[in-house]
Order: C-alpha cells, then structure tokens, then sequence
C-alpha cells in the first residue's frame, strides 16, 4: 500500500450515466475497508474549483446503488480548460488534503485529469462512465447495458403501434461517432435495417430493404438509426425521402433522446460499476496513477489513460453479420 494516500477523492463528470452512482458507492466503501478517508466533490471540476466538497463514509453511499444518474451531480466546466482554473482546483484539493482522486466520466473527463496529473503530479484514476461505450480499453463503460435494454423497451412499445397501423418507425437512438447502441438495439429488438456511422448503407439500398420487407409480408417496420449515421443530414430527412420514393409506407419517427441515459441501472451495471470501484481504489493505494478501469473478458484490467482518450472502438462486425442475416 501506497502509505502516502490518505485521502482520497471522488466525482462524476460530463453526461451522467446509469451506474455512477453504483461506482461512487464503491469508491466510498472500498475507501472505508482500507480506513483511507474519502470526500465527494459536488459538480465535477466546477466544485473542484469552488471547493465544493463533502466527507463520505460507508453509511454515506447507503440506498444509491438502485439509482440512476449521479448523486454528486455533474458539470460540464470551461475554467477547468484554463491552467487557471486547474491551479485554483488543485489549491482546493490541497487545502482539504486530498491526495489523489477517482474521475467517473468520459475522455473529456479523463483529458482533464490527465493535465491536471501532469501539471501538478497528482495521483488520477478514471473510470469509464458513458452509456455511448465509446471508450478504448474496456469492452463495457458503466451505462451502457442499461440503455440497451432501455432502448429495446421502448422500442418494443413503438412497435406495437408500427404494427396497429401497418406504419414504418425510424427510431434514432444516441451514438454521434460510434454505433454500438444502434447495432446492439437493432438486434434485439429484432429491427429491419440499422443505420450506423460505421457503416453507410446508402439511400438506395436502405430503400431496396424496405421495399423487400414489404413484399415479404411484414405489416410494418423499425428502423434504427444511429444519430451519427451518415447517409441523411437527420433523421427527418430520411423520413422525408422514403415518404417520397416509397409512398405506400406511412412513416413515423421517434427520437428517444435523453431518456436513454435515464433509469435504475441494470444487474450488469451494478456489478461492474463496484468491481472498478474497487480496483479504482486498489490502484491508487498501490501508487498507481494515469490508468483507467476497464473491462476485457471479464476481467478487470487498468489501461494508460492516454491510451483510453487517443484510442478507437471498433464495430462488431460478427454481429453485423447477425444483424444481416437476422433482417432477411
């Protein structure tokens, strides 16, 4: 054990996401089993800056893990950009006698806490919260199996009405560079055809595929689409081109939006979610710095931060292949 880390500690930062709160528990308690002390900083880098901090203990975290969004809430903090208001949050992280913190976010969160460390050679641990699962070295960030099957629910209820009226759904879920929601979702939810940034399928053949699910018999159609998908400007204008290539579909959309970070978290989540908690903390006491949590074939592994901020995700392809068959 790392015997210069007595405090330590933790916020959630950038878009919230089911299971942050499940982590901070586990940050809390694990801080408590190693009698290390633990403060929560209010508004991410905000309340770093304004000294926004409060003493946790083990009884603190009690009936959060059920929880969506975050307690501690979070900011988006333009002065934290500045070395100004880096200087001014490492003055409060001192008077307060932090020695280290655990960030729950995403790259924004985690180049913050990267030039904060090299800056001020301050111990950083992050921990990948997003339900986008867009973060290099883990296969799963905290969020992102509670959207799924947020998502499937509803997109299980918009069919019921796609088919009492024999209409077509685009239905855009979140994902502004990658598609993971979508691809995933699609294939639960058992849609037609799923548009990704990964992957352009075009304007005519997504009008050849609905052409053949209406020749095939189906009485109606999903279409999910991923909001950085490129072939229309938004979805609205792709309602707008079938509408006029393909009259004979009455075409809906629906934008699930922010509602798809919303909700208890899942089973997956929780657990995963106090299994990096844990680790956060453990890596910190053993003098660790500049990693992020992940997991990889369900083990806890600690990936380079920059390597987490500079690094891609890749698509599944396996499963596109699925998705393709499944769509026949």
């Amino acid at each position: 054990m790392a015997t210069n880390i007595k405090k330590i500690a933790v916020f959630t930062s950038g878009g919230d996401s089911p299971g942050m709160n499940a982590a901070i528990r586990a940050v809390v308690r694990t801080c408590a089993y190693m009698k290390v002390e633990c403060v929560a900083i209010y508004r991410g880098y905000d309340g770093m800056i304004d000294g926004d901090f409060k003493p946790m203990n083990a009884r603190s975290v009690n009936n959060i893990i059920n929880k969506g969004g975050t307690i501690l809430k979070s900011a988006r903090c333009e002065e934290f950009r500045t070395a100004e208001g880096r200087q001014k949050a490492h003055e409060q992280l001192k008077k307060e006698g932090v020695d280290a913190f655990v960030v729950i976010g995403g790259d924004g969160s985690f180049t913050g806490a990267l030039t904060f460390n090299k800056e001020f050679d301050f111990p950083v641990i992050g921990i990948p919260g997003t339900i986008d699962n867009d973060i290099f070295g883990t296969t799963y960030t905290l969020g992102f199996d509670t959207a799924l099957n947020t998502v499937v629910d509803a997109i299980d209820k918009i069919r019921d009405t796609a088919s009492s009226h024999n209409r077509l759904f685009f239905v855009e879920v979140m994902g502004r560079d990658v598609g993971h929601i979508a691809l995933n979702v699609g294939v639960g939810a058992g849609a037609e055809e799923i548009l990704i940034p990964e992957e352009n399928l075009g304007l005519e053949r997504l009008l050849d595929s609905l052409k053949r699910s209406k020749k095939s018999g189906k009485s109606s159609s999903i279409v999910v689409v991923a909001e950085g998908d490129k072939i229309g400007k938004n979805v609205f204008e792709l309602k707008e081109y079938v509408e006029e290539h393909l009259p004979i579909y009455d075409v809906r959309v629906s934008v699930l939006g922010h509602m798809q970070r919303g909700g208890a978290p899942s089973c997956f989540d929780r657990v995963l979610a106090s299994r990096m908690g844990v680790r956060a903390v453990e890596a910190l006491l053993e003098g660790k710095t500049n990693l992020m949590v992940g997991i990889q074939d369900n083990k806890i592994i600690l990936t380079p931060i920059a390597q987490a901020i500079k690094g891609h995700t890749k698509i599944d392809k396996e499963l596109i292949r699925v998705s393709d068959i499944m769509t026949t």
